[in-house]
């Protein structure tokens, strides 16, 4: 069998070891990156696909004819036709739970950048005004704790799951909002998002990206958290519309918004969280999944997806 990775330069950076691949399947090709124009003869000949933000649609599995499964380099599957792999009987599978530990991190490493005002201080310094202070210390910008604060999460799959027990670890208080899922099944107690947000002292999101979320989290409900308040977004970028986040940070009714995903990604020049007077706003560029365990990982999920396929048990499957 025939293996092709289409943009293996968005996982790997010379710094992974391929072998989990190289031993699954006795040839691969792999691609740094690949323009959408090259997608069809790439895959051509190829049984196995991987790809991470490649699109693959209807036009360029028909012309496919040997493909037997697609592996995803990520969770998300929204860049693959599923109708199509569906209809031609392709299963799509994708990696999961590759980066608990490494999202987990980065969540509270924007949230605690933000109860510190670590950035602000840094400026300062840079600035010269601890040097220039007339005592030992810099006491201009309000240091909160997280000891106290009230946590909601939106999605309690094994991120948000896995955040919470951090939050417990530091002593905050975590509530879990009821599921936005219109079919979801069996009693929840949980509140609704609308009737938890006015008690939060944070926001963080955890859930996928649906017609349903998308803009999740717009000026309605914005306003309905109490001033002061923060938004951790490390899920998706469309989870958030970004002018109403950009306005709640500059009246400062939001307290502070870490934010690692953005929509679309690379975000356009005049994206309007790329704005530069925006206070209180952490913006990384979608790297809590990146640590290299986690790249690795990706790796492995993607082995053990082609071992159970070729074991006639797929795993990770995505229905259309």
């Amino acid at each position: 069998m025939r293996g092709v990775f289409l943009d293996l330069n968005t996982v790997d950076r010379g710094d992974l070891d391929l072998q989990p691949l190289r031993q699954v399947l006795p040839h691969w090709d792999f691609f740094q990156r690949t323009a959408p124009q090259e997608v069809p003869d790439r895959i051509r000949d190829a049984e196995v696909v991987v790809t991470n933000k490649v699109l693959l649609g209807a036009e360029a599995i028909a012309a496919a004819p040997r493909l037997k499964l697609v592996c995803t380099a990520a969770t998300g599957t929204n860049n693959i036709d599923l109708a199509a792999t569906s209809e031609r009987g392709v299963p799509v599978c994708n990696a999961r739970n590759y980066a608990t530990d490494s999202v987990v991190q980065h969540v509270f490493a924007l949230l605690l950048t933000l109860v510190t005002r670590m950035d602000a201080y840094r400026a300062d310094i840079r600035a010269g005004r601890w040097s220039a202070a007339d005592q030992f210390c810099l006491l201009d910008h309000p240091i909160r704790t997280l000891a106290g604060m009230h946590l909601g999460i939106v999605g309690h799959g094994v991120l948000g799951q896995a955040a919470g027990r951090m939050a417990e670890a530091f002593g905050m208080q975590v509530t879990v909002a009821g599921s936005l899922r219109p079919d979801a099944s069996g009693a929840d107690d949980r509140p609704a998002l609308d009737d938890l947000l006015p008690a939060l002292d944070v926001l963080s999101l955890h859930c996928p990206l649906t017609e349903r979320t998308r803009d999740l989290i717009d000026a309605r409900r914005l306003a309905k958290m109490p001033a002061g308040s923060l938004l951790i977004n490390t899920a998706r970028g469309g989870l958030v519309e970004p002018r109403a986040l950009a306005d709640a940070l500059r009246s400062g009714h939001l307290g502070g918004a870490g934010i690692d995903v953005v929509d679309p990604e690379p975000p356009p020049a005049g994206h309007p969280l790329l704005a530069t007077d925006i206070p209180n706003l952490v913006l990384t560029p979608h790297t809590a999944w990146a640590a290299r365990s986690a790249r690795q990982n990706v790796l492995e999920e993607i082995r053990a997806n082609i071992e159970a396929y070729m074991a006639g048990a797929p795993r990770n499957v995505v229905a259309p």
